[in-house]
């Protein structure tokens, strides 16, 4: 979630005086931004959630100069009738709200909840409904951040994994002319799923900033998921190793 504040600056000349004088409006108290993009391998926390196809995504974010903000998020999956074995539930939709602020000078806290929602899933029909709710936590000093996120029931279609979580941390570098590195590790753990459920991540994307809204990515991901919990069939494992791109547009 990428939230900008705009402050407009109001350049007067007064021809009759001779002088010049600079004035600057007030920034809004709240901002509307929206996204689209499209990835050719949507990952979750590394682990694919369109069979390794691309996705379609798109989002709208609120933010207020209080701190508070919300927004909704959307994308194509396939996980949920080619892994679970449902027959339908084929959109993801994350619902979000939070509120972010400063502890001291440099150093940065967010709080807030998220669901991921799968209108008209079916997978209660095989093992539990995939709709998930998280509240997590994350503090941010320089160019770090540290996450933590816990289910507050079942977690995306396991039974009985209430209180799943997923503790992150990752480095924001600025390379200069628009690019970024980000270096990111993660470990994600399921209850009572024999410990085949946890996995830790890794992944390194390189981003650029084209200016007036473009962006792009290059992503490499890596996991330790066992196939005995995420290979089913003839599919892969979810984790197995990739190299993903991607293109968004904010406007």
């Amino acid at each position: 979630m990428n939230f900008k504040t705009k402050s407009i600056l109001v350049l007067a000349t007064a021809a009759l005086l001779g002088t010049t004088a600079m004035a600057q409006t007030a920034a809004p108290a709240s901002t509307v931004s929206f996204n689209v993009g499209v990835v050719s391998d949507y990952r979750f926390r590394s682990v694919a959630q369109t069979s390794f196809k691309p996705a379609l995504q798109g989002g709208v974010d609120f933010s207020h100069t209080s701190g508070f903000y919300a927004g909704a998020w959307g994308s194509n999956v396939s996980w949920i009738k080619d892994y679970v074995g449902a027959t339908d539930g084929t959109l993801e939709i994350d619902l979000y709200g939070g509120f972010k602020g400063e502890i001291t000078s440099g150093l940065n806290f967010d709080v807030g909840v998220i669901t991921y929602q799968y209108p008209n899933n079916t997978a209660d029909r095989v093992l539990v409904n995939a709709n998930t709710t998280e509240v997590y936590g994350a503090l941010t000093f320089g160019i770090v951040t540290v996450k933590y996120s816990q289910s507050t029931g079942n977690f995306i279609a396991n039974p009985n994994s209430s209180g799943s979580a997923y503790i992150e941390a990752a480095a924001a570098f600025d390379l200069g002319n628009g690019f970024s590195l980000t270096p990111h590790v993660g470990r994600q753990t399921i209850p009572n799923q024999g410990g085949n459920g946890d996995y830790t991540d890794f992944s390194l994307t390189l981003g650029k900033d084209f200016g007036n809204g473009l962006s792009a990515s290059l992503a490499a991901y890596t996991t330790d998921a066992k196939d005995v919990f995420y290979k089913v069939g003839t599919f892969d494992n979810l984790g197995k190793n990739a190299v993903t791109v991607g293109v968004k547009y904010t406007f």
